[in-house]
């Protein structure tokens, strides 16, 4: 796996985020049973940029905590057999051959604020994130309510797998 994480801003300094984002990302590989070897993008950044990139994005000039940019058109959520089709070679980067997921950027700070108003860690509140935004890259969404509790039964799941439990 190629997992390129950019920091654009500080860390709170006890928090392990390379580690906690690498486990995530792992587990939801794992939980979604991808059978390829993936490349990915995490930016860590700000309220202030990523309320940037939500209005260039969405036309919502306001910050969010995730934003997630899939590379791959599933034709069902988390169905990896329709990347073997005519047009696979979109999806895979053709210098090492992994499946090009997507991009995810995090705001760093509602990371520390949603930590605090939830009353968890601040580790907690990444790793969901993260597994948030690892379920959009494989086609899940949460625009209907029963797509609202697949994601988050996943979510939990997800998490459960490397013990950031609630």
């Amino acid at each position: 796996m190629t997992l390129n994480i950019e920091k654009e801003v500080d860390i709170p300094e006890k928090l392990d985020y390379r580690t906690i984002i690498r486990e995530v990302v792992d587990a939801a590989l794992e939980f979604e049973d991808c059978p390829y070897e993936v490349e990915l993008n995490v930016i860590l950044t700000s309220d202030e940029e990523i309320a940037m990139i939500n209005r260039d994005y969405r036309d919502l000039f306001v910050p969010t905590d995730v934003l997630s940019f899939p590379m791959v058109d599933y034709t069902a959520p988390g169905d990896f057999s329709s990347l073997e089709g005519c047009h696979a070679e979109d999806y895979f980067n053709p210098e090492s051959g992994e499946l090009m997921l997507g991009d995810i950027i995090i705001s760093m700070d509602k990371v520390v604020q949603q930590a605090r108003k939830y009353g968890h860690s601040q580790e907690r509140e990444l790793g969901f994130l993260v597994a948030h935004s690892m379920l959009h890259l494989f086609g899940y969404d949460h625009m209907e309510p029963e797509e609202t509790e697949v994601m988050e039964e996943k979510q939990r799941d997800i998490l459960k797998l490397v013990g950031l439990n609630r």
